[in-house]
């Protein structure tokens, strides 16, 4: 009797397993790609052995996710990661593929790059992010005639050992947000060539060694809204080379860590909003702070530019102002910028050391506003 009642409170306990799983198993399929959706796509094809219902529940997943990471005692080179990734995008059946992510070597064979791309088009992907990791300084060239016409992909993000090269035939027609983190283009015509093939583009990052490729980098996108370029090298530049930007819809800008660089010119943009300017020094010819007259939000936290071209300048839509006051000098421009910024309402002051004699300097400069308009100043140590 007690060995009887042993085995059903077995059977008991494992039925009430089971009814678990099945609990999950029920839920709508939805949930369930939902959940699968947030698993590196190779954990989500192990779900596939738990019952007969998950066998191909991972194929109508519409985000697939893969990484490579080598190490010394994997089982798995550069070819057989392929050979899953290009398996698994033939067998998946999902109505549309949201997003693609690719992490692999830069030994990765280009070819392999290529079928893996031109099979994610097929699919009619809207997001693609491929991370190429450095391998013995091996980088992978993309193949450019993958990008001669689309018109499903809205986001592309490259990053690390690619190599970009493209011919004046580029359309990305759909294309709306760009991400280029520290890829080498082979010369100018390429980054002219891509950027103009991306006539929807509304948001460019743009994270790059200026000595690493191209001298001469020119953004000419009349659609881009958002803009941010950082410079990665600390030492500067050599003094040659630099910046045109040529975006007339841009409504927001951000440029942070340029120096000793020959040229930055800024095309006019009279919808900006909002424009942050850090770590930027030691630049021959440029035009930054008077491109930005139209600004509503200015953050400018750099060592002192050419001043002289703001005279009779006027910030008629500048509300929000911070300038960071670790250089000497940095009361000339606050002084232009309180005359010529009617509509100021908030000053942010950052990086304050000996401010005494400048505090008295701010506040006889800010009193013509005072009567008419309440200025705001943070002071931070």
């Amino acid at each position: 009797m007690e060995q009887k009642l042993k085995t059903d409170g077995l059977g008991l306990s494992n039925r009430n397993a089971m009814n678990k799983e099945d609990r999950i198993s029920d839920l709508p399929e939805a949930l369930l790609l939902h959940i699968l959706s947030s698993l590196p796509t190779e954990k989500a094809i192990a779900t596939s052995v738990l019952s007969k219902r998950w066998r191909s529940l991972w194929k109508m997943v519409p985000k697939l996710k893969f990484d490579y990471k080598f190490h010394p005692l994997a089982d798995m080179d550069a070819h057989v990661f392929s050979e899953n990734v290009y398996r698994s995008l033939s067998l998946h059946k999902a109505p549309v593929l949201e997003s693609l992510h690719l992490t692999f070597e830069g030994r990765t064979d280009c070819m392999d790059v290529g079928i893996w791309i031109a099979t994610a088009f097929t699919r009619r992907v809207r997001k693609l992010v491929l991370v190429s990791v450095y391998h013995e300084e091996q980088i992978v060239i993309l193949p450019s005639v993958l990008f001669s016409y689309n018109d499903t992909l809205e986001i592309l993000k490259l990053k690390y050992a690619i190599d970009l090269e493209f011919p004046p035939r580029v359309c990305l027609k759909s294309l709306r947000k760009l991400y280029l983190y520290e890829v080498q283009f082979k010369d100018e015509e390429s980054v002219s060539n891509f950027l103009c093939g991306c006539p929807s583009l509304e948001d460019l990052v743009v994270h790059r060694y200026s000595n690493a490729d191209v001298e001469n980098f020119t953004i000419v996108v009349p659609s881009l809204q958002r803009l941010t370029i950082k410079e990665l090298n600390q030492e500067g530049g050599n003094g040659d080379g630099g910046y045109v930007i040529n975006a007339p819809a841009l409504k927001y800008l951000d440029i942070n860590g340029f120096k000793e660089l020959e040229f930055f010119f800024i095309e006019e943009v009279p919808e900006l909003v909002e424009a942050k300017i850090s770590e930027v020094s030691d630049i021959a010819n440029e035009n930054i702070l008077v491109s930005l007259t139209s600004a509503k939000r200015l953050s400018l936290h750099l060592s002192p530019l050419e001043i002289d071209g703001l005279n009779g300048k006027i910030f008629d839509q500048l509300v929000y102002l911070e300038l960071r006051t670790h250089e000497t000098e940095w009361w000339n421009l606050l002084s232009i910028m309180l005359d010529s910024s009617p509509k100021l309402q908030i000053l942010k002051l950052t990086d304050v050391s000996n401010f005494t004699s400048q505090l008295r300097f701010l506040f006889v400069s800010a009193a013509p506003l005072l009567g008419t308009l309440l200025i705001y100043i943070y002071i931070f140590t």
